[in-house]
Order: structure tokens, then C-alpha cells, then sequence
């Protein structure tokens, strides 16, 4: 009776480490299940492919070191809380906008594999200058111009 205690202790142990090991992020995870790659990071922009295993759950958070944050699914299905909004299912190739701080989380609705595109804007570049358009009609104007010269 003894040794079959000890064998169901084990076995328990075993059991709830496993659980555990599911459980924690592994390397480059922020939440489990939740895999960043960076693919660029330059002073202006970052770009990061996310992939999320089944049911994975990137928790809310917020990018307080960007200016702009564009959110795209690129397969699988996905939801997306973007601030105080109801949750969105999003499909493969919808966008979705945010500015700097706003806080928002995704979730993998399925049981397969997902992944999303996420492109920051750290720093927006604006023209300066004498010759620089001041606003977008402006920007129509010149373009307008070019079109006309030979």
C-alpha cells in the first residue's frame, strides 16, 4: 500500500511539473504559447511575425516606445481587444490601427497554429524644409505638378 503512495506521489508530481513546464513561457515568449520573432528594428520602425499555438493568449498590454502600431493577422483565427472595444474576430489580412499607449490583447481562437504581423512606427520621419508640403493638399498639388511636367 505503501509503495503504491509513493508511486501515485510520483506520478502526481510528474504530472503537475509537465503542467507547470506548459505553463511557463519559454524563451522569447512573453505569454505561453505566444512566439515573437523580430525581423526588423531600426530607429524608425520594428517588425515582428507572432506565432501563437492553439488557444495561446497574448494578455493585454500596451507599446509606450512607438508612435503607431499596425496589427494584421496573417493566418489563422484570431480576436483582438483593442482598448475599451468589444473583442473582433480578425481574419487573415485585415489591419488593424493603433497609436501610441493604447492597450490591447489577442487571443488563437482555434487549435492550430496562427500567426499575426506586427509593425511599430517608433519614430515618423516628416519633411522639413522651404520645399516640404505642409498638409495633404498640398502633397496633391505637387503630385499633380509632376504629373503635368514631360
Amino acid at each position: 500500500m505503501r509503495f503504491r503512495s509513493v508511486v501515485f506521489a510520483g506520478a502526481a508530481a510528474v504530472l503537475a511539473a509537465t503542467n507547470a513546464a506548459a505553463q511557463t513561457p519559454a524563451p522569447g515568449e512573453a505569454d505561453p504559447g505566444v512566439r515573437p520573432t523580430r525581423l526588423i528594428d531600426r530607429e524608425e520602425i520594428r517588425v515582428y511575425r507572432v506565432d501563437l499555438q492553439g488557444g495561446a493568449v497574448r494578455s493585454v498590454h500596451a507599446h509606450d516606445d512607438v508612435e503607431y502600431h499596425v496589427w494584421v493577422p496573417l493566418e489563422g483565427r484570431l480576436e483582438i481587444t483593442v482598448g475599451t472595444a468589444a473583442p473582433s474576430v480578425a481574419v487573415p489580412g485585415q489591419a488593424f490601427f493603433m497609436t501610441r499607449g493604447t492597450r490591447h490583447g489577442f487571443r488563437n481562437l482555434g487549435t492550430t497554429p496562427a500567426a499575426v504581423m506586427e509593425i511599430f512606427v517608433k519614430k515618423s520621419v516628416t519633411a522639413t524644409g522651404p520645399d516640404a508640403p505642409g498638409d495633404l493638399s498640398q502633397v496633391l498639388a505637387l503630385l499633380a505638378e509632376q504629373r503635368r511636367e514631360p
